[in-house]
């Protein structure tokens, strides 16, 4: 079983980056505005549509306030297994760690979901300190 795991700081507070990931309904524009395009919402799900056409029906799992955890999974091809979770740790009172394991079957695709994960954590830290630097702009602060 492939087991990937990707870790960013991010210039944001744990609590401005829990907030985003905790919206399920609104990754594609809150969190990861292009790499996800849409996320529509259903009992339980939300189905998932990413910046290169893929479809994903996430199952909910787990939306922990307390540890700032977020874990999901999918049940349909091309995965036999998949179960990831993301969360979100404090560092400073402006910076925040997020981690993102995914753990799949077949092991071929992990080059891919690999890729995705990256583009996706690099999509959430630029979105995420963007809209800090936004924030502060708006309420005088540099």
């Amino acid at each position: 079983m492939a087991s990937i795991r990707k870790e960013i700081l991010i210039d944001a507070s744990a609590e401005t980056v829990w907030a985003a990931l905790r919206d399920i309904g609104a990754l594609h524009t809150r969190l990861v505005p292009g790499f996800v395009t849409d996320t529509r919402l259903e009992p339980g799900a939300r189905i998932v549509t990413f910046g290169n056409g893929q479809v994903a029906r996430e199952l909910i799992v787990d939306v922990d306030d307390t540890e700032r955890r977020l874990v999901w999974a999918i049940v349909d091809e091309p995965f036999q297994h998949y179960s990831a979770a993301a969360q979100v740790f404090s560092e400073k009172p402006h910076q925040c760690r997020f981690v993102w394991i995914a753990d799949l079957l077949p092991d071929e695709l992990a080059d891919h979901v690999d890729g995705m994960m990256q583009q996706g954590v690099d999509t959430i830290k630029a979105t995420m300190e963007n809209s800090i630097e936004t924030t502060d702009k708006a309420h005088g602060e540099s």
